[in-house]
């Protein structure tokens, strides 16, 4: 079991950048690639440091490359030989340790929107994620079935639609997470069956929002089936709510309590776990230090 954080690490501390569109349109691509390099080397060290202090599960930021998918972008940056050079000592790394790299686009990827342009710009996120994921020999990229526009059922068929003419590269690293107020892990499972994706269970956002008579353990199982034709570990997450079981806003750790229910319904050990908590690597540190 690899227990792992995402993107911010607070001890070193990391700092990635960014920076608004108007500096691109006055200091041009070179700006991009300045700060994409920064990125790129800061992501470095945090896995250097991740790997010697034994966590060998990291989420990438999504933001590693400024304006990745913006009509302001000119510079290929996946073609660039600097960004190659920093790409293949994080895939080194990755191969050496046997890493699990993940990323997560953001709510507004969304593939199952009725707007075309949506859709459209959804699709770009992903192949940005896709280039990312195989330029560093990540794994996964985590994905929300979206919104339901009124019709849920519509909405998945969507989704499915939409599945279906996605690149291949993209196919290949897209999991489908429940969400804790719109799709539950029952229809994710559902898409997953068409699909052949793999289902992310997330037992925090279960515990907000289920079908009524799924019990925890039947969820998480059926889950987990759908990653055995992949031939790696399930991905899940965990996260405890601010105030109650079902607040919606994550901790700053993981409650005993959580953590101990999960483990509780776990059908295997061969499982990776993501720790979304707000002090994200002392939040996983205290887990394996407590509890494995």
């Amino acid at each position: 079991m690899r227990i792992g954080y995402a993107c911010i690490n607070m001890t070193m501390p990391s700092k990635f950048k960014t920076c608004r569109l108007k500096t691109v349109e006055l200091e041009g691509m070179e700006k991009v690639k300045e700060l994409a390099l920064h990125n790129l080397n800061e992501t470095l060290r945090v896995i250097e440091w991740n790997i010697a202090h034994d966590l060998y599960f990291y989420r990438m930021s999504s933001d590693l490359i400024p304006f990745a998918t913006h009509p302001v972008m000119t510079w290929d940056w996946a073609e660039d030989a600097d960004v190659q050079e920093v790409t293949k000592k994080i895939k080194q790394l990755q191969q050496q340790h046997n890493l699990r790299l993940s990323v997560h686009p953001g709510q507004y990827t969304l593939i199952n929107s009725p707007n075309a342009e949506v859709v459209r710009k959804a699709i770009l996120d992903l192949r940005y994620h896709a280039k990312l994921l195989t330029l560093t020999g990540g794994t996964d990229m985590i994905l929300h079935v979206g919104g339901v526009y009124g019709d849920k059922e519509a909405a998945k068929s969507r989704f499915i639609s939409a599945y279906g003419k996605l690149p291949a590269d993209v196919r290949s690293y897209l999991r489908i997470e429940n969400d804790d107020k719109l799709f539950t892990i029952d229809d994710v499972l559902e898409i997953c069956e068409t699909t052949g994706a793999a289902a992310c269970f997330d037992i925090h956002h279960h515990a907000c929002h289920h079908e009524e008579g799924s019990t925890v353990a039947e969820a998480m199982e059926k889950a987990f089936h759908t990653w055995i034709p992949l031939g790696i570990p399930p991905k899940m997450h965990i996260s405890s709510g601010k105030t109650s079981k079902t607040d919606r806003a994550h901790h700053t750790f993981i409650f005993e309590d959580d953590w101990r229910y999960l483990i509780d319904h776990l059908p295997t050990s061969s499982v990776d776990v993501m720790v979304e908590a707000k002090m994200k690597e002392q939040a996983a540190f205290e887990i394996i230090n407590r509890f494995l």
